[in-house]
């Protein structure tokens, strides 16, 4: 009988000699180089420094781990509640990703900020790299067989029957490419984004375009949410979907502190 199921069956690791490599690991690192390329490109060409932009990335690690770690505790409470001491103990767990770019985001924009460009010009930059490093990244995961939503044996489904190990419980089980859906929507909102630079007031470099780019991935990312394993937190959210709406809503505010800011004052009357 024929089956919509999309089965993998390759081998997740890299095999040269004694020495195996997992095949999404190497991958989400040449995301990572690449995303750091084209950002270093987009510095030269808004005539910044791109040895500075050396200091911006080593600013993003400790908010993304801080903000990434917190997201997770957030994701798994009652495990934390029983174990608080396991909370800094980075062999337990892992991280969130949606406050870890939240977090990484803050950072490096406190960075930038101590740096002779300013932070909108570095926001601006950050634009591409950073939805095009969250996209490939969930592409990457499917190497991994990470990132699988709840069971389901529609048209979209896969499942993982390779040797592995996956990075999914029950990879055999059909289910929702989660990591898929969210990959996508990711490139969507990136061409969404591309098309509004086309609009003159977008194309300042004050970090709307960045907000809104985040904002919207946020959205996405809530929606795809909806097919993950989580158990709901607050009906009918679960704890992914609330986090990303709260950066999602964020982002709308400081957008709209951006534009209150570009309104022009009135001049006061004079008399005479």
């Amino acid at each position: 009988m024929l089956t919509a199921v999309v089965t993998f069956t390759f081998d997740p690791y890299l095999r040269v000699g004694d020495v195996a490599v997992r095949l999404e690991t190497l991958a989400i690192a040449a995301v990572v180089l690449t995303a750091i390329l084209i950002a270093a490109i987009g510095a030269r060409a808004m005539e910044l420094r791109p040895d500075d932009l050396l200091f911006v990335v080593l600013g993003i690690v400790p908010g993304a781990v801080v903000g990434g770690r917190i997201g997770y505790v957030l994701l798994h409470p009652e495990f934390f509640a029983a174990r608080p001491a396991t909370i800094l103990d980075p062999s337990v767990g892992s991280l969130e990703l949606t406050l870890g770019v939240a977090g990484g985001a803050l950072t490096g924009t406190l960075v930038a900020a101590l740096l002779e460009g300013s932070v909108g010009r570095w926001l601006h930059i950050a634009t591409v790299p950073v939805l095009l490093a969250l996209a490939a990244g969930k592409l990457a995961m499917v190497l991994g067989g990470s990132g699988q939503g709840q069971p389901f044996d529609g048209t979209l489904a896969t499942a993982f029957a390779g040797p592995g190990p996956w990075g999914s419980l029950a990879p055999e089980v059909p289910a929702h490419p989660a990591q898929l859906y969210e990959a996508a929507l990711t490139l969507a909102v990136f061409g969404i984004v591309a098309l509004l630079f086309a609009i003159p007031g977008l194309r300042r470099p004050d970090g709307r375009a960045f907000l809104i780019g985040l904002g919207l991935w946020a959205v996405g990312r809530a929606a795809v949410a909806s097919t993950w394993r989580d158990p709901v937190a607050l009906a009918p959210f679960r704890t992914e979907q609330l986090m990303s709406l709260a950066v999602a809503i964020t982002c709308l505010v400081l957008i709209g502190v951006l534009v209150a800011r570009e309104r022009p004052t009135a001049a006061p009357a004079t008399t005479g």
